[in-house]
């Protein structure tokens, strides 16, 4: 799944970007090269990323013409669904990471196990690894990654004399948060649907949102460990005055951030430059922490948001399209797109590619306790219906935990095992 909020792109221009939606290539070029046809996603990399890139791939790779084209995420589901059925794929695909189970069920992806090693993928990062497996095959490469921090006032923490570098855990968290939360002024904008963060707590507690139960998933917020973590959800939300009843697109939480009134929100980093566009006076003022976790030995535990690369098996160009994959996933161009795009790389041994960028070194901290949603393809089910919301707005609004729990659990596990 892939943040929307990341950093800023260039429009990419029409020789890099052919932004047509055509699907595989022809066998060869008119002066024999290999045409190998890729989809990359609006915003993954920049106009000059890209263009440094192609360039050094046409320089170490000089039988294979590469044609990049840019799609948009409206919509892509579909549009790499009815590729992956026909004839005319295109070679190799970026596809959000928590997709790739529905796409390999189809059939439609080429098996990449065997390459796992080539690719030094044991030191994958877990949220990007794992949900691109499927039955204990890999088929989706991790790209990249990007997971919520704590965005915060620099100014007020001052103010406060609070240290956000000795916050180290969910309990200091929460005191150093409640001396914020003081007048007009609130201690964390942390909305009632948040639950990308929710899931991050039930991690914590050794929980999760939904659970193999033989060869089906049921959903699992009514366990000890889930109940657990929606708890401490339940203590951090009020410290705010964020609505029970909306997400934190419900108004944009960085719009209300900008408003000047906000000590906190957790987000991706991305979110403070949408913060400083619209208050230009808190230029400056703001810094990022990664989520405490539950101790202080580790971070807190986050979804980790991305995308993965897939070779459709209708690819013609089999070969080619591997050492495009190795190519943007290994150490040298990630290190280079992490930098230029503010994302976190795809290995846990490149973090520290990153350490010159406050934002991004603290997603990489976070991204060491990466997960993905529940690795199926009944999961997409659930996020169109998302009961999980409706628990969490039923429980901060004074219904009973335990029930409610059990109700949204029971949905879950309904629409995943229908889907499949």
């Amino acid at each position: 799944m892939k943040f929307r909020l990341l950093a800023g792109a260039s429009v990419l221009t029409a020789a890099l970007a052919l932004s047509g939606c055509s699907g595989g290539s022809d066998d060869a070029s008119g002066d024999g090269k290999s045409e190998l046809t890729v989809w990359l996603m609006r915003d993954s990399v920049s106009a000059a990323f890209q263009k440094e890139f192609t360039t050094a791939f046409a320089a170490a790779h000089p039988d294979i013409a590469l044609k990049i084209q840019i799609q948009e995420w409206d919509g892509i589901g579909q549009k790499v669904t009815a590729a992956l059925a026909s004839n005319d794929a295109p070679d190799v695909i970026e596809v959000g990471n928590t997709q790739v189970a529905q796409y390999a069920q189809s059939g439609g992806l080429a098996d990449l196990t065997e390459k796992k090693t080539d690719l030094d993928g044991g030191t994958w990062l877990k949220g990007l690894a794992e949900p691109g497996s499927w039955e204990g095959r890999q088929y989706g490469i991790p790209y990249y990654a990007a997971n919520r921090v704590v965005v915060y006032r620099k100014d007020l923490f001052q103010q406060a004399g609070i240290d956000p570098a000795a916050i180290r855990t969910r309990d200091q968290w929460i005191a150093a948060t409640r001396k914020l939360d003081k007048g007009d002024q609130q201690g964390i904008y942390l909305t009632g649907q948040t639950w990308y963060a929710l899931a991050g707590f039930i991690w914590d507690e050794g929980g999760d949102l939904a659970v193999r139960d033989g060869d089906k998933w049921k959903g699992a917020l009514d366990t000890p460990q889930a109940l657990a973590g929606m708890e401490f959800y339940k203590k951090l939300q009020a410290l705010g005055k964020g609505p029970k009843d909306a997400d934190e697109a419900n108004p944009p939480q960085a719009e209300v951030m900008a408003k000047g009134k906000v000590a906190q929100i957790v987000a991706v980093p991305g979110n403070a430059k949408v913060v400083v566009e619209q208050n230009p006076a808190l230029k400056g003022k703001l810094g990022f922490f990664p989520i405490p976790g539950k101790t202080a030995d580790k971070p807190g535990a986050v979804f980790t948001g991305g995308s993965d690369l897939v070779v459709p098996v209708a690819s013609r160009h089999q070969d080619a399209a591997y050492t495009f994959v190795k190519e943007l996933t290994g150490d040298t161009w990630q290190k280079k797109l992490a930098l230029a795009m503010s994302y976190v790389p795809n290995k846990t041994s490149l973090a520290s590619a990153v350490a010159s960028d406050p934002g991004a070194a603290a997603m990489a901290v976070g991204a060491a306790e990466g997960h993905a949603t529940p690795n199926t393809p009944g999961w997409a089910a659930v996020e169109a219906e998302n009961p999980v919301k409706d628990y969490m707005t039923a429980t901060l609004t004074g219904h009973d935990m335990k029930r409610e729990a059990t109700k949204a659990s029971e949905e879950m596990t309904r629409a995943m095992n229908s889907a499949s």
